[in-house]
């Protein structure tokens, strides 16, 4: 027999996948130079030039059997060494390979995350509007996910709803910033409220209260705008990154959880991440892939060209 719950998923297929299917269906028709697909997050710039010179590199002078074989569990040492190097020289942060976790994209570190600070039948809050996919991401790790109405004025964190909605049964929040679909970055002083507010109410729940910080467009930021490092701002943050969009690699689903050295157990959460891999199927990340953003994690595409398209629009 089948599966109930994927079965009665077919009901409410993925809308951004749709979108794309006609867009390419009806590409063929007008010409793609006639469609404007605002469907997959596909980037409009190439990635730099150092990546693919650095894949060609690898593949050249890398032992194949190495260099195409497993990684370990939790990732490529190195990788994680070079991560936590990078994030701790551009935040001023304190990560180290053991807080490192190499996962298949931002979508895959979200899967560990959800699942290793909470069990089936807990709540995680979000905010609206938000990733459609947040949903069935959610109910796969047999979690209630509640959606707090937007501000509509600002599209910062509406904390009244939000401060409403907390109870015992919340053990994570979820943020987006800069922001699927809004486009809006979460401010400092937003950041620093919702902390307030979490390490107030871990206090009077008497548990830790988690912030998992979706992540994949940290690297698109407009001149002027204050976007905060999350994780400087709450000690109990997991970041969820991708480098889908910072250098361009959407197809080859590469990324990483981020787990605070201070967070309340840091290691452990680690530590089970591979466990998780082992429920859900997502063993390793890519060893190419792995060992590529190691080099080149300190690059981006060209990504002024999104901020001029802005302004062209306006």
């Amino acid at each position: 027999m089948l599966n109930k719950q994927y079965t009665s998923m077919l009901q409410e297929k993925d809308v951004i996948f749709e979108i794309f299917q006609y867009a390419t269906e009806r590409a063929k028709v007008v010409g793609a130079e006639n469609i404007y697909d605002f469907s997959l997050g596909n980037p409009s710039v190439p990635a730099p030039s150092i990546v693919n010179e650095t894949i060609v590199q690898k593949v050249n002078t890398l032992d194949p059997l190495a260099l195409h074989g497993y990684s370990p569990s939790f990732g490529i040492m190195e990788t994680r060494e070079k991560i936590a190097v990078f994030l701790n020289k551009k935040y001023g942060s304190s990560y180290k390979a053991s807080n490192i976790f190499m996962a298949i994209g931002a979508a895959g570190a979200l899967a560990h995350a959800f699942r290793a600070v909470t069990n089936p039948g807990d709540e995680i809050i979000t905010f609206a509007p938000c990733f459609s996919e947040y949903k069935p991401y959610t109910a796969g790790a047999g979690l209630k996910l509640t959606i707090i109405p937007a501000d509509i004025d600002t599209f910062q964190i509406n904390f009244a709803a939000f401060e409403a909605q907390l109870n015992e049964n919340t053990t994570a929040v979820l943020i987006n910033s800069p922001n699927n679909p809004s486009g809006i970055v979460y401010s400092t002083e937003t950041i620093k409220k919702l902390a307030d507010i979490l390490t107030e109410k871990s206090k009077e729940f008497g548990h830790p209260i988690y912030l998992i910080s979706d992540e994949p467009y940290r690297d698109i930021i407009f001149e002027g705008v204050d976007a905060p490092y999350v994780a400087n701002y709450y000690k109990n943050t997991l970041t969820c990154y991708s480098f889908s969009k910072s250098i361009s690699l959407p197809g080859e689903r590469i990324g990483y959880l981020a787990v605070h050295p201070d967070c309340i157990e840091a290691n452990k959460i680690i530590e089970i991440c591979p466990q998780i891999s082992r429920t859900i199927g997502q063993n390793g990340a890519a060893s190419l892939m792995q060992r590529t953003v190691a080099d080149v994690c300190n690059y981006t595409s060209d990504l002024s060209v999104y901020e001029t398209n802005k302004i062209n629009t306006l």
